[in-house]
């Protein structure tokens, strides 16, 4: 059985690595805040100091980390992955980051005989803890057809796209959607509340027909709750938006609904300061006016 190495230990990679360790892999972690990585590691994942640290004893090393920066840290940092790794081990970065950052990650492990895959997820705090993720893969086929036993224990979509960055590209295409459906709920809601239509009522009618979504089914019985805890925090998915729409300047090509559902979520980020909160929490922005 493969030695898996995993680097990142918040709500998603928690319940990814509780599936990998359900499924009998041995997993050795690493989380910049230790105290984070106490679930996984209550549930008999090992630890170890260094990313460097957790790659050394590793035969695939997965990371999950929150930015583009962190990872860059991660893999070429003074203790990162690249200070260890060595030919014939593999690297799966499941950050939704940069499709440039994962070519930029792959061409330095293709010169080192190292397998790399940028492998982003959809699915959120539930498809983890489920192991029923979406996961979009980008690198070589005979890579991505070696690690298939390591994907089969998270998720139950699992799709190559083509080569490095095009997993990470199949994810801004994901994320695109996501921004609709969920100003599409979100302003929804306000109409029907403001109309007086019971909310309750208008989830599972919505959730009935043509406009049933994702968002809706899972984010509007929280929203009706006030439970606004992170299964996907706002700062992070305001971070794909910004990435979504650096990459379709690159290519030439507008996006107008995604640029004002960035906007919606850069007021919820960085003018009320509620990253931190789900990215139902968009409600609040209304609320707000």
């Amino acid at each position: 059985m493969m030695k898996i190495g995993f680097i990142g230990t918040g709500v998603m990679g928690t319940g990814m690595i509780k599936n990998l360790l359900k499924a009998g892999f041995e997993v050795t972690v690493y989380n910049r805040t230790k105290a984070h990585a106490q679930e996984a590691l209550n549930s008999g994942a090992k630890w170890l100091e260094t990313p460097a640290a957790v790659t050394a004893v590793s035969d695939v090393v997965i990371t999950i980390v929150g930015f583009p920066a962190d990872v860059e840290e991660v893999y070429f940092g003074d203790h990162g992955i690249f200070s260890a790794a060595h030919g014939g081990q593999t690297l799966i970065d499941m950050t939704t980051s940069s499709p440039s950052l994962a070519k930029k990650i792959a061409e330095t492990g293709n010169a080192k005989e190292i397998g790399v895959l940028d492998a982003p997820v959809s699915g959120g705090d539930v498809g983890a803890a489920k192991g029923t993720l979406t996961i979009m893969v980008g690198g070589d086929q005979a890579t991505f057809a070696a690690v298939q036993p390591i994907f089969k224990a998270m998720g139950t979509s699992i799709t190559r796209f083509g080569g490095a960055g095009q997993g990470q590209n199949a994810k801004m295409a994901n994320q695109i959607m996501v921004a609709g459906t969920m100003t599409g709920m979100i302003e929804s809601l306000e109409y029907a509340k403001k109309a007086g239509i019971d909310l309750s009522q208008m989830i599972e009618t919505i959730n009935g027909g043509a406009a049933a979504n994702w968002s809706m089914t899972n984010y509007g019985p929280r929203i009706l709750k006030d439970d606004f805890k992170p299964g996907f925090a706002a700062k992070h998915f305001l971070k794909d938006l910004r990435i979504a729409l650096n990459s379709a300047d690159e290519m030439g090509i507008e996006l107008p609904a995604t640029k004002v559902a960035k906007e919606l979520y850069e007021k919820m980020t960085d003018e009320l300061h509620l990253g931190d909160l789900g990215t139902q929490g968009l409600i609040k922005v209304y609320e707000d006016k």
